[in-house]
């Protein structure tokens, strides 16, 4: 293969795992209602699709530092395999116990399809090209989103439920055979220290936390059970810090942090992921609850955000050579700022017209702001680090969502219809459009001299 072929190869593999992460949460809830028809255990609803969630969370981060350590190559290839075995496992799932403990085998997994993409991209191709490819990759999730519900309905209704999980190996061994011939990395032999301290106190506090988050959203109080689980976090939090700052080889050092690129994407990314998860579980809510229209609508209300967010991606990749990150990112948020501001103006009487055009300016402005900052992480560091930036990276976003909806949760009416649920929505609404403001706040803190250097790099 000479290198531009191999770099195809390379675009390819990584858009195939892309999609096969992205599509997995659309493309299972659809299927969840058939899944509980067949296995029971409908108390266990929700941890099909939680635990997979707190899988990545925890195994983000630490895909990102051992593909510091032993190569993105190994370490992809070990992530799709455990994706791989545990999309099998899920899909000869016969009870829901069965598919809780496989869909977290299998949220450990997608960790790395997650992480390391993003990582080789900033490794393999120079930064005009990583904005380009970043766009890529950003339309994939817009077309996961369209795909997803229509291909798990199909699926669904015309073969089996099980089959969701099986069509993921084919893909993903494509993925793993392009991969492997065209990635090839210069890896310096020696004995590597892993932080496995780092690693069992980082996933206590993670687990505690997220476990808690749950609970909160289910009680709408603080238990004692709660309290212990959030004390608990705390004590993991402090000690993992304490071991990060201590350690030979921490898994998330912390002076990567000390770089202003990432500390301010971060913190933008968490803001950010605590928007798009509210926006978007909340407004179908708004569609079948306030508006009294079925789930069809719900789908119809959000398809432009799909459409849009590839869009604004596809624009943030030209525009990248041509601007500074910080003025691109600014634009973005500022976008999503105002789409925020025509959630605030949601009444009963809104059509879903208007809210298909909110949510087509929400994506414009996530794809904006999504891809430069995750260009912004890449560009940011040298190779040795490159993993450790996406993983923090995406370990906030993800963090951002988890936090999200188990907070905007706590402003919901008990009862799901009418004028409760539209007020508690306004609410929610509202502390969207907080958020956006205090991420263009946060966001403006990149605007540098420096800031223009890297765009031009």
């Amino acid at each position: 293969m000479n290198k531009e072929t191999k770099q195809k190869s390379v675009v390819i593999a990584l858009l195939i795992s892309t999609f096969l992460t992205a599509i997995e949460g659309t493309i299972v809830s659809t299927a969840m209602p058939k899944i509980v028809g067949d296995l029971g255990g409908s108390h266990l609803y929700t941890w099909v699709i939680s635990i997979y969630l707190l899988a990545i969370v925890i195994s983000t981060p630490i895909f990102g530092k051992m593909a510091d350590l032993y190569g993105r190559k190994l370490m992809f290839t070990i992530g799709t395999i455990i994706f791989l075995i545990g999309s099998m496992l899920s899909g000869l799932s016969q009870t829901m116990e069965q598919l809780v403990v496989f869909r977290l085998i299998q949220g450990i997994g997608a960790g790395a399809l997650s992480t390391i993409p993003f990582t080789i991209i900033g490794d393999v191709f120079e930064f005009n090209m990583r904005a380009k490819i970043q766009g890529w990759m950003s339309s994939v999730w817009g077309i996961a989103g369209i795909f997803g519900p229509l291909a798990g309905g199909f699926i669904v209704d015309t073969i089996s439920w099980h089959w969701i999980f099986f069509m993921n190996l084919p893909f993903g061994i494509i993925s793993l055979f392009l991969l492997w011939f065209a990635l090839h990395e210069h890896i310096e032999k020696k004995k590597q220290v892993i932080d496995y301290a780092g690693i069992l106190t980082f996933t206590i506090c993670m687990s505690s936390f997220l476990y808690a988050l749950t609970l909160v959203k289910e009680y709408k109080q603080i238990t004692s059970q709660i309290s212990i689980l959030f004390i608990i976090a705390f004590v993991g939090l402090c000690a993992f810090i304490w071991i990060q700052a201590k350690g030979k080889e921490p898994m998330l050092p912390l002076s990567v942090f000390k770089n202003k690129f990432i500390s301010i994407s971060n913190v933008a990314g968490f803001l950010l992921g605590f928007i798009l998860v509210t926006v978007t579980f909340y407004i179908p809510l708004w569609v079948q609850g306030v508006t009294n229209l079925n789930a069809t609508f719900s789908g119809v209300a959000m398809l432009p955000m799909s459409v849009t967010w590839p869009i604004g991606a596809v624009f943030a990749g030209r525009w990248m050579s041509k601007k500074p990150i910080a003025h691109i990112t600014m634009a973005g948020i500022a976008i999503i700022i105002i789409g925020c501001v025509g959630l605030v103006f949601f009444h009963t009487e809104t059509t879903v017209a208007w809210m298909m055009v909110v949510t087509g300016v929400l994506g414009v402005g996530f794809g904006l702001a999504y891809t430069a900052f995750t260009v912004a992480v890449q560009s940011a560091v040298e190779w040795e680090t490159r993993g450790v930036a996406m993983g923090s990276h995406n370990l906030l976003k993800n963090l951002g969502q988890a936090i999200g909806i188990a907070v905007s949760g706590l402003w919901l009416s008990d009862e799901l219809k009418g004028i409760a649920l539209e007020s508690s929505l306004h609410h929610v609404f509202i502390l969207l459009l907080i958020l956006g403001i205090c991420s263009i706040a946060v966001t403006g803190m990149l605007l540098s001299k420096k800031g223009k250097e890297l765009a031009v790099r």
